[in-house]
């Protein structure tokens, strides 16, 4: 199923690198419980989406999957972090990202991805996300 039109996002966000990657920032304050962005894509069932297979696929949890590569999706680049400023709302088949927190201009957008996602692609490598890596550098 193809995705339908993604709502905008209500503040100006950029990519840019960050501690783990690309990751997604906020150009300007956004104040807590704020919608920032939808994450869009096309909507696969869970069978597909194991043969498509990569980092970029959010799990609906009711069969379907959406395939968020496509690069218009600017919400792919929100990192995971063991210390979010932002959670994800699943709405039928879409998925929007909202603050958790007050968010200043400059600030990296993150969420937590998930215990699954954390156990099978981050755990292995060591988590990235700004409050471990500060962790490490302390010791």
């Amino acid at each position: 199923m193809k995705y339908s039109c993604p709502r905008p996002p209500q503040f100006n966000l950029k990519v840019k690198k960050g501690t783990s990657g690309l990751g997604l920032f906020a150009e300007e304050a956004i104040p807590k419980g704020r919608f920032i962005i939808e994450y869009y894509g096309n909507v696969v069932t869970d069978d597909e989406a194991q043969y498509i297979g990569g980092r970029y696929l959010f799990e609906l949890g009711n069969g379907k999957t959406i395939d968020g590569t496509i690069r218009e999706n600017k919400a792919r680049y929100a990192n995971h972090s063991c210390k979010p400023n932002a959670e994800v709302r699943i709405q039928a088949s879409r998925v929007f990202v909202f603050s958790t927190k007050n968010i200043k201009a400059g600030e990296e957008i993150v969420y937590d991805y998930g215990k699954e996602y954390y156990d099978y692609y981050i755990k292995p490598h060591g988590c990235r996300c700004t409050p471990c890596e500060k962790k490490k550098t302390a010791k």
